[in-house]
């Protein structure tokens, strides 16, 4: 069954607080990247073209962390994060800490593609883009005033923060990594994630989002997973990964192996967020242990869904 999932960020998202309109956008905006993606499954491309078309135009929309509408970091600067994995090969591309790239997600398929590597970091990273003809954007570019909010309401304080809302106090947490996870026509699976990581962030700090097997993971043989959370205790708790062993060592079926790593590991750990799944028969799982999740899906013969709470 051929099918693809997206995420736009999990957290505390505030069912009062999101009026008609809004609600209308970030809906709008998931079809959108699902379709993308749906278009080129249906034309029988790849999982990995797939899910690459479905983050960028995530990473094009202002409303969600990634990309165009990163949040600041404590500088006043952008710093991105994204990944990708496919299933097929095992093989994966991986970027942290850029500036300037309007879409990371192409750039981890430059890694995975055309370098010996699965992660390079910083000004390395951005070197290899211009070395494979990357056109860089401003620092305008990437700037919304709703973001440059949320870092101003924070930037005094000790600590990085998860994306938030600056209209409510104490603030709703959201978590707005955005991604991708699809299976093609041939069986194939894979896995995207892109995120601007956290609000007044410093010290070239990264969460799981660019972490192969933390925050992303594809097995043709298990599932692709794409995940949103407070990033460190993804990491610590290697979370894609365990999706993808619990499938292959214990025998769990995608929705039981979600529940045993989202609704049971994580919340024992004190890790919120969630993650969107598919295995190798298509069968998706988008669990999440936050109050929302911006969430969507379609099977190649179906309508799109999405949702949020």
């Amino acid at each position: 069954m051929t099918g693809i999932a997206v995420h736009g960020g999990a957290g505390t998202l505030d069912r009062a607080a999101m009026t008609p309109e809004a609600e209308a956008l970030y809906r709008s905006a998931l079809q959108e990247a699902l379709l993308a993606g749906d278009a080129l499954l249906k034309s029988g491309a790849s999982a990995i073209d797939a899910v690459i078309a479905a983050v960028k135009v995530l990473e094009d929309c202002p409303l969600f962390n990634a990309g165009k509408g990163a949040v600041f970091t404590h500088n006043k600067t952008h710093e991105l994060d994204a990944s990708l994995m496919c299933g097929k090969t095992l093989k994966a591309g991986a970027v942290a800490g850029i500036a300037g790239v309007p879409n990371p997600i192409v750039l981890a398929r430059e890694v995975m593609d055309h370098s010996e590597h699965v992660l390079l970091c910083g000004k390395g990273a951005e070197d290899f883009a211009r070395h494979r003809g990357f056109q860089f954007q401003p620092e305008s570019y990437f700037h919304t005033d709703f973001r440059y909010n949320q870092l101003l309401q924070v930037i005094h304080e000790e600590g990085a923060f998860l994306d938030h809302s600056v209209s409510t106090s104490p603030p709703d947490k959201k978590f707005g990594t955005v991604g991708a996870v699809a299976r093609d026509v041939q069986g194939n699976l894979a896995a995207a994630t892109s995120t601007g990581g956290m609000t007044n962030k410093r010290w070239g700090r990264a969460g799981d989002s660019p972490i192969i097997g933390a925050g992303t993971y594809a097995n043709n043989n298990t599932c692709a997973v794409s995940c949103t959370g407070h990033g460190e205790f993804f990491i610590r708790s290697v979370v894609a990964y365990d999706l993808s062993c619990l499938m292959e060592y214990k025998g769990l079926s995608l929705e039981q192996a979600c529940h045993e790593v989202v609704n049971k590991k994580l919340v024992e750990r004190g890790g919120e967020g969630g993650l969107i799944a598919i295995d190798a028969l298509g069968n998706i799982c988008l669990p999440f242990n936050s109050t929302g999740m911006y969430r969507g899906w379609k099977y190649i013969d179906s309508e799109p869904f999405t949702a949020i709470y």
